[in-house]
Parts: structure tokens; sequence; C-alpha cells
């Protein structure tokens, strides 16, 4: 077995393939750009080379630097992860040339796969059934046009190198085609440096259900299963869960064997996930084929109980397939829950910040966690906004599901948009419970998995009000200890007062409004005047934010995160955002004019479709910015004359800066 292998990535795989490193003996080491340079990843691994900027285009995706810090090291294999360099035929030749083992397929197995359009082709001639398309060399647009009429609408644009979602567009019509095009082509490129594109029929109400495929350099293949990853947003999964509910054990069969065919039709070695588009009838059909390790395979690590990653490994280093395929057997159900720092309600746009507060489910048996990020670390613009992976297991789906419920639950995270809420609301849907899943699952549930603001949880302002409340106390417990007076009734913090009741009112800002709450001292807590009548509150803080509270008697525990005044309340898989208020700093402080179309996130301009003096109507298009390798295009929200564009194709803009003036 090898001593040392270089992990050429980064996060939560690089964190993932160190720890199966370090159970098997063997020593790690970790690349990192400027920006990573306090990264759980390095932390992990025994040594570690910095190899760049930020930017991962000047360090994770240059083959130069890795291969020069693997001599450096010593090491003897090089593990790719997924994403950057792991579908890269001339970085696993590159490794060859230079002695270091390449922990993935033959170049040439990447090559064939690597071209969607030529993978298609391969696979028609191996007999695997295909969504009818266009893959062709003849990539002018013309060309492309003329055949998406003849393939019909809807279709599907999608980069032939590409993957994750990237430059990937659903076409409605002829009259939306050459916009489509442009946009996937640039998306294409920007993410791989190659715009070709191919064309498919969109299939509607499809499930995607892949294979994960094994093979060895003795001529061995198995499959471990199947994943359902239907639940996708921005075609990225959210969701995925093995085995495939509803999966009957002859479908299992048949889409096994078309997925070992095909790798075998390539002389494939070690991991790879075979992918198929499954219709209501029960038909499949080749959709792409990806020769690295996905992002999902824990749900099939929790199911089958094997380590994936030393299969890679052994398989790299020569040995046969640790399992036959009639010795691998299913056990139970697994689902995996992908945590995004994003803004669901904005069309899941990337967001950043810092991890200002972090807590992680209860891991064990039945939870597993996997990430690459601590409490005070930066999600950025610069990678995927993938803060971690909640990976659940139980007997059975049902099971699995409560799990995974309860484990969303747990878990909390504050300084940065994510979508743990959202999730909760998906694996409360019914449709969700009952598995009456397709590709089209969050839009067929838009108004559920969005609904409209309610009004805030009297609760919410009552942990709000005793965890501002508990702190005063403590201060002034502080304080009296301190002073030269510790009987001083003006140091007791119970709302004490000469010739008036033991009252205050606090303000906060909430969604934008004020709202004031008195609160009353009384020997065992405090009782608040809320919204629907007075509540007795009483409770202690447990440190790190958390907050025992007693309201009404109703015991519960929550935690208040605070960032100067703002108080956010994580209660029940929810969070609320509010400010501390204090009227008479405020009122000297004024208000920041705004105005003009501002940037969604820090990005890249990458369109601009106006010019000053245009006039434009609601809904049209004016500009797109590109951040964390996806497109948002900017829209006119009324009607108007372009003024001003304050920025050229090629800036860089900072979330909240002024795109154009629009009169």
């Amino acid at each position: 077995m090898f001593d040392k292998i270089l992990i050429a990535n980064r996060g939560e795989i690089a964190c993932r393939v160190a720890r199966t490193a370090r159970r098997m003996g063997i020593a790690t080491v970790a690349v990192y750009s400027e920006a990573d340079a306090g990264a759980m990843h390095v932390g992990l691994c025994d040594e570690a080379y910095l190899i760049g900027p930020a930017k991962a285009r000047e360090s994770y995706l240059l083959p130069d630097r890795i291969l020069e810090a693997a001599k450096l090291s010593g090491a003897q294999a090089v593990h790719p992860g997924y994403g950057f360099l792991s579908e890269n035929a001339d970085f696993a030749r590159d490794c060859a040339a230079e002695g270091v083992v390449f922990i993935g397929p033959p170049a040439d197995a990447i090559v064939a796969m690597g071209s969607k359009s030529e993978a298609k082709t391969l696979m028609a001639s191996a007999g695997v059934p295909l969504v009818p398309g266009y893959h062709g060399e003849d990539q002018t647009a013309e060309t492309l046009l003329q055949a998406a009429d003849e393939v019909g609408y809807p279709l599907l644009i999608k980069a032939s190198a590409g993957g994750g979602g990237k430059g990937m567009r659903v076409v409605g019509s002829a009259g939306e085609f050459e916009q489509a095009l442009a946009s996937a082509r640039r998306e294409a490129s920007a993410s791989f440096g190659d715009e070709k594109v191919l064309l498919e029929r969109y299939l509607v109400s499809p499930r995607h259900v892949e294979l994960q495929i094994f093979a060895d350099s003795q001529g061995n293949a198995v499959h471990l299963f199947e994943r359902d990853c239907s639940i996708q947003r921005r075609h990225q999964k959210v969701l995925e869960e093995s085995p495939a509910p509803g999966m009957t054990p002859e479908l299992r069969t048949r889409m096994g064997e078309a997925a070992v065919n095909a790798a075998m039709a390539i002389g494939y070695v070690g991991a790879g996930t075979v992918e198929f588009l499954l219709d209501p009838e029960g038909a499949f059909y080749f959709m792409e084929m990806n020769t690295r390790l996905q992002v999902e395979h824990p749900v099939t690590e929790m199911i089958s109980g094997q380590d994936l990653v030393e299969w890679q490994l052994r398989v790299a280093f020569g040995e046969p397939l640790p399992l036959s395929q009639e010795a691998l057997r299913i056990s139970g159900h697994a689902i995996e829950a992908r945590v995004y720092a994003e803004t669901p309600a904005r069309d899941f746009l990337p967001a950043t910040g810092t991890l200002r507060y972090l807590k992680v489910p209860s891991q064990g048996p039945h939870v597993r966690v996997d990430t690459g990020v601590v409490q005070g670390d930066e999600i950025s613009v610069h990678y995927d906004p993938m803060i971690a992976k909640l990976i659940v297991w139980d007997r059975d789906r049902d099971s699995a599901l409560r799990r995974l419920r309860a484990a969303l639950a747990e878990y909390r995270i504050v300084g940065v948009n994510t979508n743990l809420e959202f999730l909760s609301t998906l694996c409360a849907l019914p449709a969700y419970a009952d598995a009456l899943l397709d590709t089209g699952f969050i839009d067929k549930h838009e108004s559920s998995l969005f609904p409209a603001a309610t009004e805030l949880p009297y609760e919410v302002m009552a942990l709000a009000c005793l965890e501002e409340l508990l702190q005063e106390k403590s201060l002034a417990k502080a304080t009296q200890a301190a002073s030269k007076d510790p009987w001083s009734p003006w140091g007791l913090g119970t709302g004490w007062r000469m010739n008036k009741g033991s009252f205050q009112t606090l303000h906060f800002i909430v969604a934008g409004e004020e709202r004031a709450v008195t609160v009353h001292y009384r020997q065992e807590g405090f009782l608040i005047e809320l919204p629907g009548g007075k509540r007795r509150v009483s409770g202690e803080l447990l440190g790190n934010g958390d907050l025992l509270a007693d309201i009404e008697g109703r015991r519960l525990k929550a935690a208040v995160v605070r960032h100067g005044r703002e108080l956010t309340i994580l209660h029940d898989g929810r969070s609320w955002q509010m400010i501390r208020h204090d009227p008479r700093l405020d009122a000297m402080e004024g208000e920041g004019e705004g105005g003009g179309l501002a940037a969604p996130m820090p990005g890249s301009v990458v369109a601009v479709n106006v010019a000053p003096g245009d006039k434009v109507r609601e809904g049209d298009k004016l500009m797109v910015v590109e951040a964390m390798k996806m497109e948002h295009t900017i829209t006119a929200p009324q009607d108007g004359t372009i003024a001003k564009i304050h920025f050229e194709v090629g800036d860089q803009v900072e979330e909240g800066d002024g795109l154009l003036t629009l009169e």
C-alpha cells in the first residue's frame, strides 16, 4: 500500500480522504491556496504546501503546482477528490509521466467520458439507451438551432465537458434558444475551459437515478447499487438517497448491468458513477458518466458498509476489488442533505460570509456530517458554497427521514444565509415522505417550499427578551461583585427603580418595523407583555449562545447569537433576525439611501446587454454577473431609461455595488 499520498483538493472531500488515509496508516499531504491557509483540510494532513492565490485557476487548477508539491513531499500518489482536476485527462497523464499514481481511472477513460457528446456516441454503440438529442461536432449557432428544432422543445442545453449543473439551460421555445445558448457557453467556458455543448430532449417528470460502479485493473467490475438524486435546484442535487424508493430487484439488475457494461466498454478502473434518467414507466436512458467519486457517495457507504475511498486506494495500488457483486448487500436506507451557503428564496443565490456560530448535530452510527469548515471560517466567493453534507441512516426510509428531520433541527449556522430551513420544509412535505420524486419536485411544490411570510411567533420574541434580560443580569452581577458597594440596589440587576415600578421597555427592529416590549421583573423571572397577552418567562444562559427557557411552564432549548446589536434566534430548525434598538442612539445615526440596481453578491460582470440612453421594460435582461461559477441575470425592476452603467464586462463587483442607474 502507498506510504504517502497528496490530496489535490480542498474542503470536505479533502478532509474525507485524509481521514480514511489516516485510518489506513497512510501519510497525507495537503495543498492550499492563500485563502485556505487556515483551512480544516490543511490541519488534518501531515504536511501542506502553498500552491497559489485564492482563485482556483491560479492554484487548485494548476497541474504543475500540484505535481511540484507531490515531488517535494515524496508522495507516491495523488487523490484528486471531485471537481478541480479530478476529470482532467492531461493531469492524469502528467502524473503518470512523473511516476506518481493518479487515484482515478486511466486518462483514456476520462477522455471517453469527459465529452458528453462522445460518451453518448460510445454508449449507443454499447447498446445503452440514450435520450434523443444532438451530440455533433458542428457547434455553429445555425446548426445547433436547426438541431434544436429537430429534437423538439422543451430541450436541454448542456456543457459537453461539464458537470454539477454548470453550463446547463432549459429552453422552452425557439425564441429563447439564442440567448440560452450564449449563456450556457459562457458558463461552460468559465467552469471547464470548453464552450462546446450538446442538446437533449427535456424529459418531463423523470427521476435522476445513478449507479455507483467500481472496476479494478484485473478486469473485475461491480456496482454498489443505486442512488436517487431527483431533488435538485439549478440542476444541482440537494437531497440524495439510497436505495432508490420503489426500485425493484429486476430494474436494479438491468440498470446495474447497463452501468457495468458502460464501464467495461471503456476499460474503466476505479470509482465512477453512471447516471440515468428514469421515466415513470420504468424506461431508463443514459445521461452521463462521472469518472470520479461523487459528492453523494456517503449514502452508498452507509447502506453497503463499505469505505469507497479505501476501495479507491486499494484499486489504485493494483489490488483487486475488495468484494464481488454477490457479496455486496444493501442494509437499511440512507439520505444525504447538502447544506449550502445560499438564499433559497432568491433562486438559491450563493451566499458569502463568516460562520460566526456553527453547531452540527450529534454524530454516531445514525448521523454523519462531512464538512471542511469550523466556526469562524469564511465562505468566500472563490469556491463552491457547500458548507457540509448531512447524512443519516436507519433501517428503512421512514426511520431515516425522521432522523434527517431531527438532525436538521439541531443544525445551527449564523453569519451566512443557508438552506437549512428550506431543507427542513422540504423534508416535512407529505409528497417527499411518500417518495413522489422527480427532477421537477421543487418547482411543483414551490408554494409550500416558499410560503409567504408569517407573523413572528411570540416564543421568538420571548426568547430574544429573555436573552437580553439574562445578559443584563449577568453583567450586573459581575459589576456588583467588583463594586466597593456590592449591596447597592443600583447594581442588583432586578429592575429596581426609586419611586417607580420594577419594569423596563426593550426595543427591537424586526423586518424593518420597531417593536417595543414591556418587561416586568419578578422574583422568579420576568413577566413580558407580548401580542396575545402577558407571559411568565424564566431561564438560564448555558454558554456559547445556548439558552434554556421556561415560557408559561413550557421548557425549550434555543440559541441566541449576538453580533453587535444584531440578534439571531435559532429554535426548532428555524432562525429569525432582529436588532436591539436604542431609540436615543438610533435617532442620531440616520439612515443610508439606496438606489440603482445592486450586485446580489461578489462576482464579475460577464455581459452588459444595454447602453446609456436605452429604454427598457420591466423584466428586460440588463446585465449578467458570474459568481461561484454560476450566472445571475440582473433584470429591470420597472420600465425606464438606462441613465448610467457603472461597470464593464470583466469588472469585479462586490455585494451591494450599484451596477446601473435606471430612471
